[in-house]
């Protein structure tokens, strides 16, 4: 979503790079591109004055100017900023201290409000609470039976007394299902309501009536972040209309300019605290504002990666793979290989988790390019292979890569690739895993040298001890040699084992008297 504002404050950033000091022009040239790429993401034209004023106001002071790095101090106070306007910190969901806790979702059609009160019911439930779906969304058709099928998906109830398509009371449902989550005890109720194409006084009265009935806990403003400007405008008028706590932004996977998770923030004061990033039920989380920042400045988002890992990842056979990986639990196979492949899959799109390294905005292009059926077709020539062949690649030869590319659909050339390919990524692997870094560099500090053992003490250069050419003379000194290291053998000095005249020692050295007693 925020590809143009990324690629824009990216080759603004680029140009400060390798300058010593910042002039006064610098900083205004800077300031000017950072208001165009935000003006070019939809931002509200006050937000972005603001914003601008800001960055100029610190990049004046002395925390850039005494600065070792300019460009990279600059970076840094815009990455603040933008933590500042998109909310600061991150904003959790309040629970009722008695009963349940009552969520109302309310926003325009379209918005996919509906599609967001499951996702948010899955996230609960997740959260170890037990929520219940109210819908109370009579007027758009089918909008009933859709929540009821996302309910089902989810694992969710859902409450739904009216058959909706226009008729109905959403009032008198709404008071009914507080009755019955208190009757079955349900922890967080999650009210669906109407939208409409545009802001009316209808649409504000209803969702108004609702909320009086109910009293949430929490009033979510579901908005769709690609509508750009009409955002804003859209979630002012609900806010003086009906009231919300905070925003939740749909669509975010969309290619929109973004400009309203930059706005909305700063115009009305309310903060977003969801995100819903795709179509999946469970494309949704907490938004965090620092995060968004960092994806925006191409720095990554590798907390959030970490975290879907550790929600997704298979702990025991995470170390059963690293065991065999540092050489302790045998050798890894493809079978390990198609496993951990599988479990990334079980995160997303590819596409999607390389997003979140940092620096890949560099890469975007290959990314959107990036074929998610090659991740399908390398797991077809694996489950082509036997378990003797899948445990032991070494015994793949030419007639045994023509089976399995008969019977995976793909040709001998792409067996041959994957079959090297796997030999190179374990390699790697290994070696990362023991400590060498990667392939052909040096090991990393404090991780020990490559492979995983202590360097080889080298030999000392320079002229070793002269030999005579005369035999008897050669075969004279290496018998002195022998019995000079036996003599030293329990010395650990190397000091011949020889009487010591410590007294005399003393009195060489100019020590007190009795001194050398202390010597022995």
């Amino acid at each position: 979503m925020f590809a143009t504002l990324s690629d824009r404050l990216a080759d603004t950033f680029k140009n400060l790079r390798g300058k010593g000091r910042l002039s006064e022009a610098d900083i205004d040239a800077t300031a000017r591109e950072i208001r165009i790429a935000l003006l070019e993401a939809d931002v509200a034209l006050p937000v972005v004055k603001e914003f601008v004023a800001a960055v100029k106001d610190r990049a004046r002071t002395d925390e850039v100017s005494a600065a070792l790095n300019p460009a990279q101090q600059i970076i840094k106070i815009v990455h603040e900023e933008l933590v500042t306007i998109l909310g600061g910190e991150t904003r959790r969901l309040r629970y009722a201290k008695t009963g349940p806790t009552v969520i109302m979702l309310a926003g325009l059609q379209g918005a996919g409000k509906t599609t967001l009160a499951a996702k948010l019911a899955l996230w609960l439930k997740e959260q170890d609470k037990s929520p219940v779906l109210v819908a109370c969304d009579l007027q758009r058709p089918n909008a009933v039976q859709q929540l009821q099928v996302n309910g089902e998906r989810v694992g969710v109830p859902v409450f739904a007394p009216e058959v909706g398509n226009g008729t109905g009371d959403p009032v008198a449902v709404a008071k009914a299902a507080m009755e019955e989550a208190k009757r079955k005890l349900y922890d967080v109720v999650i009210v669906d309501t109407a939208g409409r194409l545009g802001v009316d006084a209808e649409l504000m009265q209803q969702a108004s009536d609702i909320r009086d009935a109910v009293r949430p806990d929490e009033t979510l403003f579901v908005v769709d972040a690609m509508i750009g400007q009409d955002a804003v405008v859209t979630a002012q008028a609900f806010l003086d209309g009906v009231g919300y706590d905070g925003v939740v932004l749909t669509k975010l996977d969309g290619d929109a300019r973004g400009g309203a998770a930059l706005s909305i923030r700063q115009v009305t004061g309310r903060p977003v605290m969801f995100a819903s990033s795709g179509e999946k039920l469970t494309d949704f989380d907490v938004f965090h504002p620092d995060r968004m920042a960092s994806r925006i400045l191409d720095m990554g988002d590798m907390l959030t990666l970490i975290e879907q890992a550790e929600k997704t990842f298979d702990s025991e056979q995470a170390m059963a793979a690293a065991s065999k990986l540092s050489g302790q639990g045998g050798e890894f196979t493809l079978d390990d290989f198609l496993q951990q492949m599988q479990q990334v899959r079980k995160l997303g799109s590819m596409s999607k988790i390389l997003g979140m390294l940092p620096g890949m905005g560099q890469m975007r292009e290959q990314l959107e390019n990036f074929d998610e059926r090659e991740i399908d077709r390398i797991q077809a020539v694996i489950q082509s292979m036997t378990p003797a062949e899948r445990a032991n690649p070494k015994i793949i030869d030419g007639s045994r890569r023509a089976r399995i590319a008969k019977g995976s659909g793909r040709t001998v050339n792409d067996v041959n690739t994957l079959v090297d390919r796997f030999f190179e990524a374990r390699k790697m692997m290994m070696s990362m895993m023991k400590g060498g870094g990667m392939p052909g560099m040096p090991g990393m500090p404090g991780m020990g040298a490559p492979g995983g053992g202590k360097r080889k003490p080298q030999p000392k250069k320079g002229k070793g001890r002269r030999v005579s050419g005369n035999p008897a003379k050669a075969a004279q000194e290496a018998k002195a040699e022998k019995e000079k290291a036996a003599a030293s053998a329990g010395n650990p000095f190397g000091v011949p084992g020889e009487d010591i005249d410590y007294e005399k020692a003393a009195a060489d050295l100019n020590l007190p008297k009795d001194f050398s007693k202390f010597l022995k």
